[in-house]
């Protein structure tokens, strides 16, 4: 729900989206937390009582429960400060190899690399290893996530190239909210939402705002036409959730439980067990209630 919660939104507030404006999508975030705990709630009270499984009896001196590496939290609130800097402040751009990158931008990919090497540096071994810590998931996403990135930028090319695209019939035909959400909303999950919520944040502002500076036509984005940006952002983070791919922390949690022995569905398995019978139904309910 905010930019520093989701890649997505993160990309809206770069681009001039108010940091607290995302707070306009909690409506629909209340309606899918909703129904999706409730199910939940029914499947575990179900599933539990038929396992008929107890939970041990506590045997010997109960050890207190501590909290070690706390010193961890100072990176994490620095980490978190860093990308918040990173647009909240305009130092200007630098040029390096031919790519011209704005300065804030390196000083927090910069910040970033260091808070890590402290967290290295400062916390103890032995605390990483009780607490299963390996860097095989991060490996993972990374190999994956730059073949992804790599594959998908034909697809972005031909998305942006909008009327004049292999995709015009597509792009022609997007012009209500419910078109917006669910366009962004689809593509996200094969496509990653971040990349995909930016080329539908930018076909809004060239359709409604054609000519206009970026800054002026985003206000008005969020304000005269709040409704297509509320359709977009809350397509790119819900329908994330509905492959490994479409967010990052998905193929992540997929990599950590299956190193710790417990097995995870297939690509298109998490996609027709999960995503097509919980999700896409809260989906079709939030586009009847707020994107008609």
């Amino acid at each position: 729900m905010t930019p520093l919660g989701d890649p997505p939104l993160f990309l809206g507030f770069l681009h001039g989206v108010s940091f607290f404006w995302t707070f306009k999508i909690i409506p629909a975030v209340l309606v899918v937390a909703i129904i999706l705990l409730l199910m939940y709630f029914i499947l575990d009270s179900y599933y539990y009582r038929k396992d008929g499984i107890h939970a041990p009896e506590a045997e010997g001196v109960r050890e207190p429960l501590k909290l070690k590496g706390v010193h961890n939290f100072v990176f994490l609130a620095a980490t978190v400060g860093s990308v918040l800097m990173s647009g909240l402040v305009d130092w200007g751009e630098v040029n390096t190899l031919g790519i011209h990158r704005a300065i804030q931008d390196w000083v927090r990919d910069g910040l970033l690399i260091m808070m890590g090497v402290l967290s290295l540096v400062t916390t103890k071994i032995a605390l990483r290893e009780e607490n299963g810590f390996t860097w095989f998931p991060i490996k993972e996403v990374a190999y994956l996530f730059i073949g992804v990135f790599i594959t998908m930028l034909p697809c972005l090319l031909i998305l942006k190239a909008g009327s004049k695209g292999a995709l015009a019939f597509l792009i022609s035909n997007i012009s209500q909210p419910g078109h917006y959400f669910w366009v962004t909303g689809v593509l996200s999950i094969f496509l990653d939402n971040a990349p995909t919520y930016l080329t539908f944040f930018n076909s809004a502002l060239g359709s409604f705002y054609a000519g206009m500076a970026e800054a002026e036509a985003v206000s008005l984005l969020m304000t005269e036409k709040a409704i297509y940006l509320k359709a977009i952002s809350a397509g790119a983070v819900f329908f994330g959730a509905c492959s490994y791919i479409g967010n990052a922390p998905n193929f992540m949690i997929r990599s950590i439980s299956e190193e710790a022995g417990t097995p995870m569905p297939s690509f298109f398995g998490y996609i027709s067990k999960y995503a097509l019978i919980y999700l896409i139904p809260c989906f079709v309910i939030v586009t009847l209630i707020f994107f008609r």
